[in-house]
């Protein structure tokens, strides 16, 4: 019968092996907090050079194949955990409290936008139209 080769010489590790003991190794010697700083320094990089949309799209191709995997389900099953989680941890005013501030909220909102559509646009150089542009100067 032929020996199977496995790559792997008589006390070699394997490459997920070294990986993990190299890990460990910078873990003990610099600290869990290491890893968050790098982690962040990484998402600015990633940011600044893809911006918001790449997250947007990659968030939403790995939502889409968990929800291949495991159906919607899944979600349901998941939010409900989650919302038992912060009632257990937070209690029940804590709902209420972000129940009213998004009401206080959407009526504000509501509010500035019949204001924003009852007022004459602005022309004046350099003033900031209701969306937040600057509106050009008009053309003589």
């Amino acid at each position: 019968m032929a020996e199977e080769n496995t790559g792997k010489k008589k006390g070699s590790m394997s490459v997920s092996e070294a990986g993990r003991k190299g890990g460990q190794t910078v873990r003990d010697k610099y600290g869990h907090s290491f890893y968050e700083e790098i982690g962040r320094k990484g998402g600015e990089t990633v940011k600044a050079e893809r911006g918001r949309a790449f997250y947007e799209q990659i968030g939403k191709k790995g939502g889409d194949t968990v929800k291949a995997e495991r159906g919607a389900a899944f979600y349901e099953q998941i939010g409900k955990k989650g919302g038992e989680a912060v009632k257990a941890e937070r209690g029940t005013p804590f709902y209420e409290e972000i129940g009213k501030k998004g009401g206080h909220r959407v009526r504000t909102l509501i509010e500035e936008g019949k204001k924003a559509a009852t007022e004459p646009a602005k022309e004046e150089e350099g003033v900031a139209a209701p969306g937040g542009e600057v509106t050009p100067e008009p053309a003589e």
